[in-house]
């Protein structure tokens, strides 16, 4: 019989090294890193008290990004304004590219809100900014993550993920040059949330479900297509559903050739398998391995070329592990910020608790670069 000093214990597994802690504030979800190492994060407006949705961390201090007026909206169809921005993402020519739902705790979007921005790093000046149409950004849009691939058309091609967690999920495309934009996938069952008794999450040992009240009934978290990244090869977009355990992948061939009707492009889907677990990121690297996040075992992992899945960090500081950034420094950066603990996943009550993490863990690769 054992004895109790010698009970296993969960262990920590990786080198885990924070970039920063934010011990105030709100919580961030994205993060990116440019060429030359700087560092990106952003605020979605889902219930904090955000005063910069969009910010760069500068000697450990967050900074309104590109400045504080981008970060003041006039309303929620502002087109020259941050709304609320779920992601920021380095392009393989680093530019920051700005993600915003329009869609502040999750209402329904307003024209003019969901687009996408381009930040030139070089001057810190937005360059250009796609503002979507309505038969794109629907009412229920929720615009969650987006990758990129420069050598398509004439300046590269952007896909994006759809997670409504009520109306129509999918992936988005958009020509970045005439920006022109189209739904893909729309409501396949690859980008549709798993529900009981299907699937039910479990995070630090309870289920995630969603309940805003303690007198409320519980709710199957029910956000759809979610963490996205493109192969090392750009043939292949992976994405998966937040509420699900697998991950699927599309041609980005089908996805782009407008002739293709829905059905073609729904029948170059795989799904990829079971990930091991539920989580809203996903990336991937140079040397073609995918990593995902894993909200349920306070992890990431990693999906070598060959099929293996191995664990890349374990370690109970990482509640929730949230979007990843393969940088040039060769290092893998990921948010950790106590997502499942917002109220409206723990019975009305916010438990989470300062501080919410930036970490990064060395991983001998870099950035998947997909320009001419």
């Amino acid at each position: 019989m054992t004895a109790a000093g010698e009970l296993q214990t969960d262990r920590t597994y990786g080198a885990l090294e924070v970039v920063h802690a934010f011990t105030d504030g709100p919580m961030p979800t994205g993060v990116s890193v440019s060429n030359t190492g700087r560092v990106f994060v952003n605020f979605p407006k889902w219930g904090d008290d955000v005063s910069a949705t969009v910010a760069e961390i500068r000697d450990g201090q967050v900074v309104a990004f590109p400045d504080q007026a981008w970060n003041d909206p006039s309303g929620d169809d502002d087109r020259e304004a941050f709304v609320s921005v779920q992601s920021i993402v380095v392009d393989p020519a680093d530019r920051l590219w700005v993600l915003d739902t329009g869609s502040p705790l999750f209402q329904p979007t307003k024209i003019g809100g969901p687009k996408l921005v381009c930040i030139d790093l070089g001057t810190d000046t937005v360059v250009q900014t796609i503002v979507f149409p309505r038969e794109t950004a629907l009412e229920t849009t929720y615009l969650n993550d987006v990758r990129f691939d420069l050598r398509r058309g004439e300046a590269g091609i952007a896909y994006i993920t759809d997670s409504a967690d009520s109306g129509e999920n999918g992936i988005i495309v958009v020509d970045l040059a005439t920006e022109d934009s189209w739904r893909r996938l729309r409501d396949h069952a690859s980008t549709k949330a798993e529900v009981p008794p299907d699937l039910l999450l479990m995070v630090e040992g309870r289920p995630f479900l969603e309940q805003e009240s303690a007198d409320a009934e519980p709710q199957p978290v029910a956000m759809g297509s979610d963490g996205i990244a493109i192969s090392a090869d750009g043939a292949r977009l992976w994405y998966c559903p937040l509420a699900s355990r697998h991950w699927y992948s599309v041609a980005t061939d089908a996805l782009v050739d407008r002739d293709l009707d829905d059905d073609a492009v729904a029948a170059t889907v795989v799904d990829e398998g079971d990930k091991g677990s539920a989580g809203d990121g996903l990336e991937t690297d140079d040397a073609g391995n995918l990593y995902a996040t894993a909200g349920e075992q306070n992890a990431v992992l990693r999906r070598r070329p060959d099929g293996t899945i191995e664990t890349v960090l374990h370690d109970p500081r990482l509640l929730w592990p949230d979007t990843m950034s393969v940088a040039a420094d060769g290092h893998l950066y990921v948010t950790a910020n106590q997502l499942h603990r917002q109220a409206r996943y723990a019975g009305g009550v916010d438990q989470r608790e300062y501080p919410y993490l930036l970490v990064r863990t060395p991983i001998g690769a870099g950035p998947v670069r997909l320009t001419r």
